[in-house]
């Protein structure tokens, strides 16, 4: 019996197009591609965030002056969304409140993210005393519910907006640190990290080439849920009166702002801003989902 050799087209087949070195926008295209859900969520979020970023250009008014003769004004050709009842112009409140909430989301998530990376893998890593006592200590701070946690540090440290992200970033680092502890702890056993071992590798160069690497697919999928929960939590905190002040433009303190008192006859001062985070987290919460489906093999596959 003769068995067929394999022809050069066929062996190209069978090369998974994953294994290929691709650049950048090649990559995002045929996440977008295999995402679409995901591609929805990303162009929310790149909507609202541009409008952050270039608030100063495409803002129509100043966010912050008063016009005392259009308070409460519906929305018209010169005030797309309408007033507040100062006479602020809301579309360029929006804009700017966009700004806040993403420098108060993204800040949070990086630096609670990085944090729990470190403490997650550190604690998995060395195990032993270091890892109980730490993960009790996480185990007390994650006790309390985020919101209630970050309350109590902004009566601790006061508002204003780096306190704000000071009390959002806290709670979120042992959520972190345990999503990357459970990942790190089935990578410690792997024959390549005793191999490393083995060889005399220091502590720090195995955690930086060996572990973490392997743990930044759930770090990335938790990080793009932190931003959608710090982006909540800032403007719980403005609502409540406990989180950046005035004349700080930020979507918890435009629903804060007499919304309530103005919600028949001017509901659009409530509306708009809250539209803007529901559409912000919506978007950041289908990115994340997509993200993790296109992270995991096991989902990738179906």
């Amino acid at each position: 019996m003769t068995i067929a050799a394999p022809s050069p087209s066929g062996i190209a087949a069978l090369v998974d197009d994953n294994l290929a070195p691709r650049g950048i926008f090649a990559v995002i295209f045929s996440f977008l591609r295999r995402q679409p859900v995901g591609a929805i969520g990303i162009t929310l979020v790149l909507i609202f965030g541009l409008a952050g970023v270039f608030a100063n250009w495409l803002a129509p008014y100043n966010p912050t002056s008063n016009d005392f003769s259009a308070m409460t004004e519906a929305p018209s050709w010169a005030h797309w969304l309408g007033t507040d009842q100062l006479g602020r112009d809301l579309f360029s409140r929006i804009l700017f409140g966009a700004r806040t909430a993403f420098i108060v989301g993204l800040t949070a998530a990086f630096v609670g993210g990085v944090t729990g990376l470190v403490l997650g893998v550190g604690s998995a890593y060395f195990g032993g005393p270091v890892d109980l006592w730490l993960q009790r200590v996480l185990d007390i701070v994650m006790a309390f519910p985020l919101i209630i946690m970050a309350l109590v540090v902004v009566s601790i440290f006061g508002t204003g907006l780096q306190n704000v992200i000071l009390a959002i970033t806290i709670p979120l680092i042992p959520r972190c640190a345990r999503v990357v502890r459970s990942s790190a702890l089935a990578i410690r056993e792997v024959p390549y990290v005793d191999a490393a071992r083995a060889l005399g590798f220091g502590h720090i160069r195995i955690i930086l080439r060996h572990m973490v690497p392997n743990v930044m697919g759930p770090f990335l999928v938790i990080i793009t849920a932190f931003v959608g929960q710090a982006i909540l939590a800032e403007a719980a905190l403005s609502y409540l009166g406990l989180g950046v002040q005035e004349p700080v433009p930020a979507w918890g303190l435009m629903l804060q702002g007499g919304a309530e008192e103005y919600a028949t006859t001017a509901p659009w001062i409530a509306v708009f801003p809250g539209l803007a985070i529901m559409l912000t987290v919506f978007g950041i919460n289908l990115f994340g989902d997509s993200l993790r489906d296109e992270l995991d093999p096991k989902l990738r596959d179906r």
